[in-house]
């Protein structure tokens, strides 16, 4: 299978009139800049550090796209599609909200060869999305991937973990229906709390509580396992560094743990061991070889080998090895115990 790389092009909350309660964005706004002329520059820098035989997408992400500047939109859609003619790159991605999509605005991407359409839809229950002053409905959301689907695009549902009114059966309920509503694959974010933002009052004055690390693991891996259940391939979890302009000064708190996507596949991994162990068996004293999907070692194995020493302290295996088969998809997991 070929590596697959983004070329990312940050838009930063262009597009978006919302003040969400979470959103950071427009509170750093005045120490972002998005200069139309260094997007060719950046693309170009980008792709001379990927292999040739590497699938590359130019990634547009930060702001909700199809609600920026038409004029812009329709620029920065041209230049891309440019790279796509000369062969440079396989297609555009791009992140926007479920109430900026129509035919209208589809039938512009189609034409100027976008792939994916990345939707944020943060939660599909009502309530959370109205606390978080999102400015649209659950209807709306399904709506938009019915519309993405009919038209051809490779559909990425965006949700987030610990919102406020959000809870874990909540959360569960969100990834069920982003998989019903055909996503093809899936972002999870846990919340993080940035000073000046309206989130950062609620918790100061009580109406909101942040996410320790340990329950963001715990309600991400119960989100995974969805998705992996599914079918629907999570892509990653957490903000990585192009998504996220403020540095560690500007957290006030939540899941701001470079790790907990880690941790989460960890879990998960830990979860299925030890309900195949518990259906029978005896295993003090013996060996136990785990066969995962290929880069699930390090997974597997837990954060500092953390699994590898829970499962020998509660089964009493001697010894624990991992190995990897290509055949094993997502998180499954094969298991062979020997004297």
């Amino acid at each position: 299978m070929k590596k697959h790389a983004n070329i990312p092009v940050f838009i930063p909350h262009l597009g978006c009139p919302n003040n969400c309660v979470f959103c950071n964005q427009r509170s750093i706004s005045g120490r972002q800049s998005f200069e139309v002329s260094d997007v060719e520059g950046q693309i170009e820098s980008a792709l001379a550090t990927l292999d040739a035989d590497t699938v590359k997408e130019i990634a547009f992400f930060g702001g909700s796209f199809t609600g920026i500047d038409r004029e812009l939109m329709l620029y920065l859609l041209k230049l891309g599609k440019r790279y796509i003619d000369d062969g440079r790159v396989s297609g555009i991605r791009l992140s926007t909200r479920p109430d900026y999509i129509d035919r209208e605005r589809l039938e512009i991407l189609k034409a100027h060869g976008v792939s994916a359409v990345e939707l944020g839809l943060q939660s599909m229950d009502d309530e959370v999305l109205r606390v978080s002053k999102r400015g649209h409905t659950a209807s709306a959301a399904e709506n938009a991937c019915a519309l993405i689907k009919e038209y051809g695009f490779e559909l990425v549902g965006q949700m987030m973990i610990g919102l406020p009114a959000s809870t874990p059966e909540s959360e569960i309920y969100t990834a069920k229906r982003i998989c019903e509503m055909g996503a093809d694959a899936a972002r999870i974010y846990p919340t993080v709390v940035f000073y000046g933002t309206e989130l950062c009052d609620m918790a100061r004055e009580g109406g909101y509580t942040p996410l320790s690390d340990e329950d963001a693991v715990i309600r991400t891996k119960n989100v995974l396992e969805i998705f992996d259940t599914c079918g629907v391939r999570c892509i990653r979890v957490g903000l990585c560094a192009s998504e996220n302009l403020a540095d560690e000064s500007e957290v006030f708190g939540g899941a701001n743990h470079s790790a907990v996507g880690e941790l989460a596949m960890g879990e998960l991994y830990y979860q299925r061991i030890c309900k195949k162990l518990s259906e029978s068996g005896e295993y003090r004293g013996k060996n136990l070889t785990i066969f995962g999907a290929k880069g699930s070692t390090s997974k597997i194995a837990g954060q500092n080998k953390r699994n590898k020493i829970r499962i020998c302290e509660k089964y009493g295996f001697n010894k624990i090895k991992i190995l990897e088969k290509s055949e094993i998809i997502g998180y499954n997991i094969i298991l062979d115990v020997y004297s």
